[in-house]
């Protein structure tokens, strides 16, 4: 298993690999989970992957999507912004360059049974340490979401707890939860399971994020 990363400028290089994660999304989110997503042809989308989105995908020997995050920057439109700000202590997001929203993670479970440390899945394990390399790479230090009690705890048992930026609040079946998490070299070591790869490089706007 590795991790890649498909930017806007890689999205016609991978349409395979997009394809498969939009399928991944409608499976998790729309039948798994049962949200009102919007599916058509078995692929699962919304009005965020307009905005040109970073995605990193866990994907296996048999080049197969197992994981997936969408990755925004907080500057720009952002579903805790947009669409969940209740989740917000103070109804809004205190936004800055350095930081990265992440939207739209899932693992399909049943792909890779394999357990990492803490018996947390290994693809679970991965795409938490692929999301953090990512942005460190790219200059983000903090990383903000939106999910609920259970993704919390796991980030917990990971050895990555979450910084709550408002209350718990019911949505659907679940209790929701705004976050943020820290992109920084500390968790990455805590994260990254043994045999990680991936093709992820710095890039130049890094630098100039960091000291914002």
């Amino acid at each position: 298993m590795h991790i890649t990363v498909v930017s806007p400028d890689r999205y016609g290089q991978h349409l395979g690999l997009l394809a498969q994660m939009h399928r991944l999304r409608a499976k998790v989110f729309g039948l798994r989970m049962g949200w009102e997503v919007s599916v058509k042809n078995g692929e699962e989308r919304d009005r965020y992957d307009a905005f040109g989105p970073s995605y990193v995908l866990a994907v296996n020997d048999d080049h197969r999507v197992i994981g997936c995050a969408r990755l925004l920057p907080a500057m720009g439109p952002t579903m805790l912004s947009d669409m969940f700000p209740h989740l917000l202590a103070n109804g809004s997001l205190a936004a800055h360059p350095a930081m990265i929203e992440s939207s739209r993670f899932c693992v399909d479970t049943a792909l890779d049974a394999r357990r990492g440390g803490g018996q947390l899945h290994l693809a679970t394990l991965t795409m938490f340490a692929g999301i953090v390399e990512w942005s460190m790479a790219n200059g983000y230090r903090e990383i903000v979401t939106g999910t609920d009690l259970r993704i919390e705890r796991i980030f917990k048992r990971a050895g990555w707890p979450m910084t709550r930026l408002g209350e718990p609040t019911p949505l659907g079946d679940t209790q929701a939860v705004a976050g943020s998490l820290p992109a920084d070299q500390g968790s990455f070591d805590r994260l990254r399971p043994i045999g990680y790869r991936s093709d992820i490089v710095p890039t130049e706007s890094a630098a100039t994020r960091r000291v914002v």
